[in-house]
C-alpha cells in the first residue's frame, strides 16, 4: 500500500438505504503511522466513525482484520483483539444492519480529498502501479439465494458451524478492547460533541 491512498475490506449491500460494516486504511506520510478508520451504516446513514494507530506496521507483514457480524453486535477485531463494538440498540430506536443481505469487497482508492491529513496530502501517482494483497481469506456466513438465507459453512466437518451467530465478548476479550480503545484509538465519534452540537447519537449515550 503507499504513501497516501486508501485501502477498503468492507460488507455492503445495495440500494440508497444501504447497510455497510468498513475497515478500511488511510494512507500517511512517511514516518507517520497508517490509520486503520471503522464505520457503520445502517438504511443509508453513517457517521459513526472510530479511528485507531496500530500497535505494528500494518505493511510489514500480513495480518488478521475480522468483522463478526450477527443478530446482537458487530465486532472489529486486529488478530484476534477486538478494538470495536457495535451493539444492536433497535429497543432504544438505532437501527442496526441486520434486514438486508451484504457482500463483501475489497479495493484500493483514491481518497486524497479526505483521507490524509483531512485532504491536504495528495496522492503521488508516480508511485503506482499500487496493490494490496491476502491471504487464508475466511467467510463463515448465512448466503442467500431466491430470497432465502441459509446458514451453511465453508467447514462441514465443524459441530458448531454456526456459533458465529450468537457469539459475544467475554470478559478478557472486554478487558481486551477497553486497552486497546484506551491506547490505540485516535478518533470517536462519541467523543465529537463539536460535531454534534445538538447531542451525540442515541447509541453514544447508552451503556
Amino acid at each position: 500500500m503507499g504513501n497516501i491512498y486508501g485501502g477498503e475490506f468492507q460488507l455492503s449491500s445495495k440500494g440508497a438505504t444501504w447497510d455497510e460494516i468498513d475497515f478500511e486504511f488511510l494512507g500517511n506520510l512517511s514516518g507517520d503511522p497508517y490509520i486503520l478508520h471503522t464505520n457503520v451504516f445502517s438504511q443509508g446513514k453513517g457517521n459513526r466513525e472510530q479511528q485507531f494507530y496500530l500497535w505494528f506496521d500494518p505493511t510489514a507483514d500480513f495480518h488478521t482484520y475480522s468483522i463478526l457480524w450477527n443478530p446482537q453486535r458487530i465486532v472489529f477485531s486486529v488478530d484476534g483483539s477486538p478494538i470495536r463494538e457495535f451493539k444492536n440498540m433497535e429497543s432504544k430506536g438505532v437501527p442496526f444492519p441486520k434486514n438486508q443481505a451484504m457482500r463483501i469487497y475489497s479495493s484500493l482508492w483514491n481518497a486524497d480529498d479526505w483521507a490524509t491529513r483531512g485532504g491536504l496530502v495528495k496522492t503521488d501517482w508516480t508511485q503506482a502501479p499500487f496493490t494490496a494483497s491476502y491471504r487464508n481469506f475466511n467467510a463463515n456466513a448465512c448466503t442467500m439465494s431466491s430470497g432465502t438465507s441459509s446458514c451453511g459453512s465453508n467447514n462441514p466437518s465443524s459441530s458448531n458451524n454456526n456459533v458465529w451467530l450468537s457469539e459475544e465478548l467475554d470478559s478478557t476479550d472486554q478487558e481486551r478492547l477497553k486497552w486497546v480503545q484506551k491506547n490505540y484509538m485516535i478518533y470517536n465519534y462519541c467523543s465529537d460533541t463539536q460535531r454534534f452540537p445538538q447531542g451525540l447519537p442515541s447509541e453514544c449515550n447508552t451503556a
